[in-house]
């Protein structure tokens, strides 16, 4: 009886072995070496979108930062769309040089607002090749646009660049944030593009093709429009590139309940694309034989798969000691088990720091804690998981910005 018991929490448990499996395989190709792209003479003309809402402390920084590009001012716009403002992001935004869009229609999420601002574009002042989107609180390094122009000329039609940290040192859950960024960059970004799968857009410092984006729109309806449309991208047969020269500095939240928002609405949004997604993602492989599609399909299962490896490991251990109750006989699995979950502490201590050498930062420059609670912030994830599956949230709720530093701060 105990046997088969072993036998069974075995077979249930294969399928959460080959997602972890797959995953492995996939981020063994995140230790290879950052892609280049080819330099080219600056040729398209593109636009910095931000949607921004009560930004006023933050906004003029970037602005700034984008000004201060190394590609020809002449070829790019910088366009601020302020919504449900209370404060004068509007104003700071015109009196740092950026051009304003109001929305004529409600935005609850930034997704609305680019919508909005798509439609405008395209039927009145349609001249752009390419636009780049930011959020309000980023500053830009100064290749971002020339290193974009030259995926734009390789033939690429949407890139995700690299998002690093405004503030990692500020608090824990900052410094955790900050590394988890850094672990996309490397072990999802770069290690799909290597394998000619698609990457997947962060939200802020990527890039879209006006082709792209006039052909099929901007038309999002989940809490995450930059996976959603990656998901539509995908459907459509494009992949998302990968452009690590283009770096945008990003500000993180400062406390664990910010980050418990933030991320819940990520989750969220994993889901409901999940749900509208799945069976076209499913379609697009049977009828192209792409596999992005399934690696994406893969990609948007992450809460189903984590939820359900939980509740399957509480019950395995549950179960576990109650058969050591019954019979006193301590298995090679429990033994297993244990050790299993006191050397994944251990490792995800090695893995934060692995990443950091990776990634060419220096332990000083992040929060000493981070270090040691990066595993916590994963765990949590699955308590947010949870929550997100108990009480979905429905609106998007702003993190507010205090960071205020220049990038040329940033560069020293």
């Amino acid at each position: 009886m105990v046997s088969q018991i072993f036998t069974l929490l075995f077979l249930l448990g294969i399928p959460f072995l080959i997602y972890g499996i797959y995953n492995f395989i996939i981020g063994l190709f995140g230790y290879t070496r950052y892609n280049k792209y080819s330099p080219t003479q600056p040729k398209h003309r593109m636009a910095a979108i931000i949607a921004a809402r009560n930004e006023e402390f933050v906004i003029g920084n970037l602005i700034d930062s984008l000004h201060q590009q190394d590609y020809p001012q002449e070829l790019m716009d910088v366009y601020v769309i302020p919504n449900n403002c209370t404060d004068n992001t509007e104003g700071v935004a015109q009196a740092h040089g950026a051009k304003t869009f109001n929305c004529s229609g409600k935005v609850t999420c930034k997704g609305d607002a680019l919508t909005q601002f798509f439609d405008y574009i395209f039927s009145e002042n349609d001249i752009y090749d390419a636009f780049c989107v930011f959020d309000a609180d980023n500053v830009v390094d100064k290749h971002f646009f020339s290193a974009m122009n030259n995926v734009l000329a390789s033939g690429e039609k949407i890139a995700q660049g690299y998002r690093d940290s405004k503030n990692p040192s500020d608090s824990w859950i900052s410094g955790c944030q900050s590394v988890f960024y850094w672990t996309l960059n490397r072990f999802l970004n770069l290690a799909r593009h290597r394998l000619g799968l698609s990457a997947a857009l962060n939200g802020t410092g990527f890039m879209m093709s006006a082709e792209l984006v006039r052909e099929d729109g901007f038309k999002t309806y989940s809490l995450t429009e930059d996976i959603e449309f990656t998901t539509q991208c995908v459907i459509n047969g494009y992949r998302v590139a990968w452009a690590p020269e283009a770096i945008t500095f990003d500000e993180h939240p400062l406390t664990f309940q910010q980050s418990w928002s933030q991320r819940k609405r990520w989750s969220t949004g994993i889901v409901q694309c999940f749900d509208r997604y799945s069976g076209q993602l499913f379609d697009c492989y049977k009828k192209s034989k792409n596999f992005c599609a399934i690696d994406m399909l893969i990609f948007l299962i992450a809460p189903y798969v984590q939820v359900l490896t939980f509740i399957y490991t509480v019950c395995s251990f549950i179960i576990f000691g109650m058969l050591y109750i019954t019979t006193s006989i301590w298995s090679s699995a429990m033994t297993f088990a244990v050790a299993f979950s006191v050397g994944g502490l251990i490792t995800s201590v090695l893995f934060t720091v692995m990443v950091l050498w990776l990634e060419g930062k220096r332990i000083k420059q992040v929060n000493h804690v981070s270090i040691f609670s990066f595993w916590f912030y994963l765990v949590s994830w699955i308590a947010i998981n949870v929550s997100c599956f108990m009480k979905p949230i429905d609106i998007w709720e702003p993190i507010e910005h205090t960071k205020s530093l220049k990038i040329s701060q940033l560069a020293k």
